[in-house]
């Protein structure tokens, strides 16, 4: 599912205009008509009620009078404030905004704080009909937002949030809730919380990352009438996983009866130091479950009965340089054992000693198999980072935010205040001609980008993920999908999906408090509901 920008959405509408002849109020009727039979199907018959329909400036302020005109063909009264003087509507919407004179609606305008708090007035007197408020429309602003909401647009939507239209009155936003970036997901001051979001054509990414999913409510992408042609010549860069996603991509994961071991690939793992071999242990137990043909790690010498007594089906290599850490002492062993594995995972538990990073920024420049790096690896290789542009194959890189804000010598906010553009600037600067350089950006609505300025939104996921460890299993899975011949790309969108699958199985019976262990055990499970219901 494609994913249009602002701008790439506007390109849409411009080309569903000028090269397909399709005329721009069409496509407002459309948006608009959609919209009421999308409350209908959820909220019931509009008869006998009254509904409340904020009108900001521009096109989404014209969904919202296409939107009340259809309400009002239903037997539903219509109630328009305008927070903006309308006479200022231009377009389509001032089309609209005829109509709705020609047809003598009630409307207000809201220009200024104290209008703003006449509302609640307005509203008691339409209840006192004895009329129910069928829904509270929010029409205030777009996709097109890039501003702080300030003055009595922020007083109206701070309004709206507050019930101050009864508890039970449904809200349902145009487009995008009100004060969202619809790039980004982040709140621009302040932000219209949805119950329902009408989201036209396409959804954006704001839907899906900086936990937005709290002010978009329940997502419906209504057919507006693009042409799939013109979505298809748009050029959008941006696209969702989803369950249909992993099913496409993960088909060499469905084995034939003949298969051994040896057949789904040999992983190798570099984890683990005093203190963390849980880390190390929690990568195997992901890479496990996620069906590597054969597991090895390579483990601090002192530490070796640890890994051995737990993980009893994976094998373990002690190396005899290494006490309480991985040492770069060992690299002529590591370089001598690492030729015959399909993929590397480094980084989980490593520790920080230089004798680590030493052996760390060896594996990175020097391993020609895809390379997993989390964790501990990746504040290694940020203080390395004139030197990550020359590896000897692909790469995953698999950050939370602190980590790519140290890589890219930024800031936790700045990365989290455009996840997007901060994955894709992570690629750009370790992007290699010969090699995949593939950047994972874990949290809500994870992010996968690649050298070439795509995206991939990751759609599961849960709350209850928000504990240690869950990184360390996500790095073992996408070890394991490598192994299992899934390209570097599709191995890390498969395993963030696969990821977030199996702890939403989990949030879904117990909460939160599940563990990073039980989510790696879940893995078999989804990965065959998923890969056997199609």
């Amino acid at each position: 599912m494609k994913l249009p920008t602002a701008l790439e959405m506007q390109n849409l509408d411009h080309s569903a205009t000028e090269n397909f002849g399709i005329p721009s109020i069409v496509l407002m009727e459309n948006a608009g008509l959609g919209t009421v039979r999308m409350m209908e199907k959820e909220l019931g018959p509009c008869n006998n009620t009254f509904a409340l329909i904020f009108v900001g400036p521009g096109n989404n302020g014209g969904d919202g009078l296409v939107i009340g005109r259809h309400l009002h063909q239903r037997g539903c009264q219509p109630v328009f404030f305008f927070l903006v003087p309308p006479d200022t509507l231009k377009g389509d919407a001032a089309v609209n905004l005829q109509i709705i004179k020609n047809l003598r609606l009630p409307f207000h305008v809201v220009d200024n704080a104290a209008r703003v708090e006449t509302i609640p007035v307005l509203f008691k007197h339409f209840e006192s009909r004895g009329l129910p408020c069928y829904v509270v429309v929010d029409a205030i602003f777009g996709i097109g937002l890039c501003r702080e909401v300030a003055g009595h647009f922020a007083d109206t939507i701070d309004l709206i949030n507050k019930s101050g239209f009864g508890q039970k009155t449904p809200i349902v936003s145009v487009d995008t809730p009100s004060g969202m970036d619809s790039d980004t997901g982040k709140v621009l001051g302040t932000c219209v919380r949805a119950d329902y979001t009408a989201t036209y054509c396409c959804a954006k990414p704001g839907h899906f990352i900086h936990g937005s999913f709290s002010w978009t409510g329940k997502l419906e992408i209504i057919d507006i009438g693009i042409p799939p042609e013109a979505i298809h010549l748009a050029g959008i860069t941006t696209e969702l996983a989803t369950a249909d996603t992993f099913t496409t991509i993960s088909q060499p994961l469905l084995r034939k009866r003949a298969s051994h071991k040896g057949s789904h690939g040999h992983l190798l793992i570099m984890a683990g130091s005093t203190g963390k071999t849980g880390a190390a242990i929690l990568t195997a137990q992901g890479a496990l479950r996620s069906g590597a043909g054969l597991v090895t790690l390579f483990v601090p010498q002192d530490l070796n009965t640890i890994f051995e007594t737990t993980l009893i089906e994976a094998m373990t290599v002690p190396l005899p340089n290494s006490s309480q850490c991985l040492s770069i002492a060992d690299w002529p062993f590591v370089f001598d054992n690492i030729k015959t594995k399909q993929a590397i995972v480094i980084g989980p538990g490593l520790g920080m000693d230089p004798q680590t990073a030493e052996l760390v920024l060896q594996i990175y420049l020097t391993a020609r198999c895809p390379l997993v790096v989390d964790a501990d690896a990746l504040n290694i290789l940020a203080g390395y980072r004139n030197r990550l542009h020359a590896p000897a194959g692909p790469r995953i890189f698999t950050p939370h935010p602190g980590e790519l804000a140290r890589l890219l010598d930024k800031s936790t906010d700045d990365i989290q205040d455009n996840r997007l553009d901060a994955a894709i600037l992570g690629c750009d600067l370790f992007r290699n001609k010969e090699h995949d350089i593939i950047m994972v950006l874990k949290g809500a609505g994870t992010i996968i980008a690649r050298g070439d300025g795509s995206t991939i939104i990751n759609t599961t996921g849960n709350p209850g993920m928000a504990a240690g460890g869950m990184g360390d299993v996500l790095s073992g899975v996408i070890g394991a999908l490598v192994c299992q011949g899934l390209s570097p790309l599709d191995a890390a969108v498969a395993g963030a999906y696969l990821h977030g699958a199996a702890a939403d199985r989990l949030y879904e019976k117990y909460g939160a408090g599940f563990l990073a262990s039980e989510v790696a055990h879940m893995i078999p499970s989804v990965v065959k509901d998923t890969l056997t219901k199609r």
